[in-house]
C-alpha cells in the first residue's frame, strides 16, 4: 500500500507503451456519476424493513459458536437498501494475548480478492483496453503456445504435453476455465509439484517476489485440459492482475487504490499493512487439542500482511479488508456500479458480470452458476433455501469468510472469521440464512 515498488524498467516499458497507445483512454480516477447514492451508513433495523427480533438470532447464533469454542471470534455485518442493520464484533481476535474483537479489525480475505480483481479487469474493460475473449498472449506474450500435460515422471519431475488447441482468453482466467492450476492447494498432486519446482507463488509469501515473476513462469507451464473445455479452479486471477498493470501502466496495488478503494472509500482494504494498522489484524487460528493456537508457518507465513517484503499483489488472495470495506464494495454492485457519486462500473457492465458465463455441459452445480466475479444463485438454489434471490452473488475466502449480495432484497452479509482447518463451524451457513428471515415488509 503505502510504499515503492521498485521493478526493473523493462518489466514495465511494455505497460507504459500500450498506456500510452490508449492515452486518450486513460483516467486517474473514477468517473462522477449523474446519481449519488448514499455511503453505508447504520440505521434502525425497522428502517430497512428488517425485524430487529429476528436480526437478533444472529447474534445469539454467534456467540453460542463461540462459547461452544467452534470459532474463536468474527465480525459480522448486514446491510439492506443502503442501511448497515448489524454490525457488531464477537468472541477474540487473538486467543494466546486474550484481544478481542472489534468491528472494525482487518481480515486476510483470501479469494474473496478475486472479485475485487475483476471489477478492476471490467473497468479496464469498459474503456475500451481489450476485448474479453481477446487472448492474454496479446498482452502477456509468455502465454503464446501454451501445452497441456500429457504426462509426469515422478521421479524426475519432468513433464510431457501437447500444444493447446487454443489460445487462453482474458473471459477464461475471469471463469477459471483456462486450465491453468492452483500449485499447493491444486487437487492434482503432479501440479503442486510442477508448480513448487518453478518457483511459481500460489497464495502469499513474504518472500521478494513480484506478481510479474511469478506469472511468467506459471506461463512456462503445463495446463489441467484444454482451454474453455472444464472448470478449474486457478491462478488465473493473479494473471489479470498482471494484465491489469501491463494495460494500466501502473502497479496492481496502486490501480487498485486509484481506481476503487479511494472513490469508494474503502480506507482499510489493501495487499499489505502499514505499521500503524498492523495492530488491527485478526491472528489466523487452528484448533490444537480443544484450544484455539496460532496457524503455524507453512507453505507460507500467516503474518505476511505485516511482515516481509510486501512486494506480491496477488490478484487471486492477496488483499485484506473490514467487514464494512467489503460491503461498500458489495453495495456499489447492489447499486448499479455507482457510491457515494463515483462511477466506478456501468449498470450494463454489471448486467455482463452477472449473466452465467460457463456452458452447463463443463458445470455440473444446479444451484449456482458462475459470472464473471461471483457465484450466482439460480432458480434451483432458492428452491434449496437459505441461499437468497435469484442472482444473489457470493464467494468466500481461503481463511473462513464469507459473504453475499441478494439484488432482489437490497442484501448484504458479509460474515469475517480467520481460521483454518476443520472445527465443524457452521456459521457461514447459518448466518445466510438469518440474514435472509430478518427481512419484514
Amino acid at each position: 500500500m503505502d510504499r515503492n515498488l521498485r521493478q526493473p524498467f523493462s518489466m514495465w516499458a511494455g505497460g507504459l507503451l500500450l498506456a500510452l497507445l490508449f492515452s486518450p483512454l486513460l483516467s486517474e480516477a473514477q468517473t462522477r456519476s449523474a446519481r449519488t447514492s448514499p455511503p453505508l451508513a447504520e440505521a434502525a433495523p425497522a428502517s430497512a424493513g428488517v425485524s430487529a427480533e429476528r436480526l437478533a438470532r444472529i447474534e445469539t447464533m454467534i456467540e453460542k459458536a463461540v462459547s461452544d469454542g467452534t470459532i474463536p471470534g468474527a465480525v459480522a455485518l448486514v446491510a439492506r437498501k443502503g442501511k448497515i442493520v448489524h454490525h457488531k464484533a464477537y468472541g477474540l481476535a487473538d486467543t494466546q494475548s486474550n484481544r478481542a474483537m472489534k468491528r472494525d479489525d482487518i481480515f486476510r480475505i483470501a479469494s474473496q480478492s478475486k472479485a475485487i480483481t475483476s471489477t478492476a479487469v471490467m473497468i479496464l474493460w469498459e474503456e475500451g483496453r481489450f476485448r474479453l475473449d481477446d487472448p492474454v498472449s496479446k498482452y502477456i506474450p509468455e502465454f503464446k503456445n501454451m501445452q497441456v500435460l500429457t504426462g509426469y515422471d515422478e521421479a524426475t519431475g519432468v513433464w510431457t504435453g501437447e500444444p493447446a488447441k487454443r489460445e487462453i482468453t482474458i473471459r477464461h482466467l475471469l471463469t477459471h476455465t483456462s486450465g491453468l492450476g492452483y500449485g499447493q492447494i491444486d487437487a492434482d498432486p503432479r501440479f503442486r509439484k510442477i508448480y513448487e519446482k518453478a518457483g511459481v507463488v500460489d497464495l502469499f509469501t513474504t518472500e521478494k517476489v513480484t506478481i510479474g515473476e511469478s506469472v511468467k513462469r506459471l506461463a512456462k507451464l503445463p495446463l489441467h485440459h484444454q482451454p474453455g473445455e472444464k472448470y478449474t479452479y486457478s491462478e488465473g486471477l493473479d494473471v489479470l492482475g498482471y494484465l491489469i498493470e501491463v494495460v494500466s501502466g501502473m502497479p496492481f496495488d496502486t490501480f487498485l487504490k486509484k481506481r476503487l478503494f479511494d472513490p469508494l472509500g474503502m480506507v482499510d482494504t489493501g495487499f499489505y499493512l502499514p505499521a500503524e494498522k498492523a495492530g488491527r489484524l485478526v491472528t489466523v487460528q487452528k484448533l490444537d487439542q480443544g484450544k484455539w493456537v496460532r496457524y503455524p508457518v507453512t507453505f507460507y507465513d500467516p503474518d505476511y500482511p505485516i511482515k516481509g517484503a510486501k512486494s506480491f499483489f496477488s490478484g487471486g488472495a492477496g488483499l485484506c479488508s473490514t467487514a464494512r470495506d467489503y460491503a461498500t464494495f458489495l453495495q456499489m454492485y447492489l447499486n448499479g456500479g455507482e457510491l457515494n457519486g463515483a462511477r466506478i462500473l456501468s449498470r450494463t457492465t454489471i448486467r455482463t458480470i452477472m449473466q452465467p458465463q460457463i456452458p452447463k455441459e463443463i458445470w455440473a452445480n444446479e444451484n449456482a452458476q458462475y459470472g464473471l466475479a461471483f457465484g450466482l444463485v439460480t432458480e434451483k438454489g432458492v428452491a434449496l433455501g437459505g441461499q437468497g434471490s435469484v442472482g444473489t452473488f457470493d464467494w468466500g475466502g481461503y481463511f473462513n469468510t464469507q459473504f453475499f449480495a441478494d439484488p432482489v432484497e437490497g442484501t448484504i452479509g458479509v460474515l469475517m472469521k480467520q481460521t483454518r482447518d476443520g472445527s465443524g463451524d457452521e456459521t457461514g451457513w447459518r448466518f445466510r440464512l438469518l440474514v435472509g428471515q430478518s427481512v419484514d415488509e
